[in-house]
């Protein structure tokens, strides 16, 4: 399988192509920067392996949710490629990401992810891990506010971590919860990689979609709208 992904959800701006069971990949920490980086990123991943588009399986997007414009970044890159290459894409889950590259270096039954949604909010993923070592949403990413997760009064099977950005650029978030979990880990944004296995098994799933049907995960759908109260 032969697949490119790009998630630029967050500072990160990262590109991964999986080919001949190989990865380049190639991932940049530079906000505000991810529309002069990104094309270049895809071209020089191409490059190297000496995959053209045409030869792609798919192309595989992080989806958010994050930052409102980096999603339509890669959105519109993706669907731009894939226009011009007849491909279609998979659109994946940018917190399903981290969760999936604490799993791939920590024995870990749950793993608990928070993004900076601004307006003291996070976005929030709760993943157990499947038999093929892939995280699986345990309930719907939401919107979340400061307070006790109330999702994490529920014992999880194993030792839970946490995950994201979230928990730094909030603090008291972290200390409303840190009974909940046994550690805090140092994964803080999506890498395109840990996007791939995630976009196999979507294609292999029948998840891949025609380019013009792609929806950023917003989750917030109206910037201007007031947070709830904390609890």
């Amino acid at each position: 399988m032969t697949l490119l992904a790009l998630d630029t959800s967050s500072v990160a701006c990262s590109v991964a192509l999986l080919f001949d069971n190989k990865i380049v990949e190639r991932h940049e920490e530079q906000p505000r920067e991810h529309t002069r980086i990104l094309l270049p990123m895809i071209r020089s991943a191409l490059k190297e392996s000496g995959v053209g588009l045409n030869e792609l399986d798919a192309i595989v997007l992080g989806n958010g949710p994050g930052s409102f414009i980096g999603m339509r970044i890669a959105a519109s890159v993706a669907q731009g490629l894939a226009f011009g290459a007849g491909l279609r894409i998979v659109p994946v889950s940018s917190l399903a990401a981290v969760a999936a590259e604490v799993f791939a270096i920590h024995e870990v039954a749950e793993v608990v992810v928070t993004q900076d949604a601004h307006m003291r909010e996070v976005y929030l993923g709760i993943y157990g891990c499947d038999e093929h070592g892939l995280p699986v949403a345990s309930y719907s990413e939401r919107l979340c506010t400061l307070g006790p997760v109330k999702e994490l009064d529920v014992a999880a099977s194993g030792p839970r971590l946490a995950a994201g950005f979230g928990w730094q650029r909030y603090p008291e978030l972290l200390e409303r919860n840190r009974d909940r979990f046994q550690q805090i880990v140092d994964v803080l944004h999506p890498r395109a990689r840990y996007l791939l296995g995630l976009g196999a098994a979507g294609l292999q799933s029948g998840a891949a979609l025609d380019p013009k049907a792609i929806n950023p995960a917003y989750l917030r759908q109206k910037v201007a709208e007031k947070p709830a109260p904390t609890a």
